[in-house]
């Protein structure tokens, strides 16, 4: 599985309170680039041409409370050195984990914003490691081995987000499982590759560990956010072709979902209320 071959997620849009305050961690903790800038928005990219996240501020920009949303958003790293160059940049800078772990698949950290928003970042370990019991794949949550992944840095040492860096997939916090499992199912045309006890799914395209993952720990029940709330305001899909892209908003109109139209794309909102922005790559 190729992400560069078969990118799904390709970029990420996040309400903001402070947006300079926001717009410093991403740039001078994480290293990614402005793309572009207003006094109220600011699109980042790692390879200084393709958008990955945007960063806006309302002027009615309210505080998150208990909602449905970002869980996390996973940046892809392309090499395990680029892993280890990372870790020692924020052994050097003291830069506070929330988590760092072995999911056999991959190997992770885990981290927050200044405003919260969770954040992963992460290696694959080669597919041909990757274990699946039919269409489930073997995922582990155990200490990651520091040690080793050190053992590979670079002499270089971190430079900011190399610019093969991707979106590799998105975590959601939803309400219910089974209505969001059949949304993105059913009507997005993914495919589930993990259930994670009756809290948490992980769902996937290519035989990909998993594009989305989504749970309801801490959010069973809760409300959509506000429309003027911090935190997720869309993620991208992409999709292969147009034929794809009406297909599936002809399914998403057969199931009277809501879809709003943009050019060349549209959005739409999973039951959770959480919106997807779907276009073709």
């Amino acid at each position: 599985m190729n992400l560069k071959q078969h990118p799904v997620i390709s970029s990420v849009n996040l309400l903001v309170e402070n947006l300079q305050r926001t717009m410093k961690f991403y740039i001078d903790v994480l290293g990614f680039k402005v793309l572009e800038e207003t006094d109220t928005e600011a699109t980042l990219t790692a390879d200084g041409k393709t958008p990955i996240l945007t960063l806006e501020q309302p002027s009615d920009i309210q505080k998150r409370t208990r909602s449905t949303g970002l869980y996390h958003i996973a940046f892809l790293l392309p090499n395990r050195s680029d892993l280890a160059d990372i870790i020692h940049y924020f052994i050097k800078t003291q830069y506070p984990l929330q988590g760092a772990s072995d999911h056999h698949v991959s190997e992770a950290l885990y981290l927050a914003d200044p405003e919260g928003n969770g954040i992963e970042i992460y290696i694959d370990r080669p597919t041909d490691q990757w274990k699946w019991d039919g269409d489930q794949v073997h995922m582990t949550t155990v200490a990651l081995d520091i040690e080793s992944i050190l053992r590979e840095a670079s002499t270089e040492g971190w430079k900011g987000m190399p610019e093969q860096t991707l979106v590799g997939h998105i975590h959601l916090q939803v309400n219910e499982l089974q209505k969001t499992k059949q949304f993105y199912c059913d009507l997005l045309g993914f495919e589930p590759v993990l259930n994670y006890g009756s809290q948490a799914l992980f769902i996937s395209k290519h035989r990909y560990h998993h594009h989305i993952g989504m749970n309801t720990w801490g959010s069973a029940g809760a409300p959509a956010p506000a429309e003027n709330s911090a935190g997720l305001k869309w993620f991208t899909i992409l999709v292969p072709d147009e034929n794809e892209l009406q297909a599936v908003k002809d399914r998403l109109q057969a199931a009277g979902e809501y879809i709003a139209e943009e050019q060349g794309s549209f959005i739409t909102k999973d039951p959770a209320g959480i919106r997807v922005r779907l276009s073709v790559k």
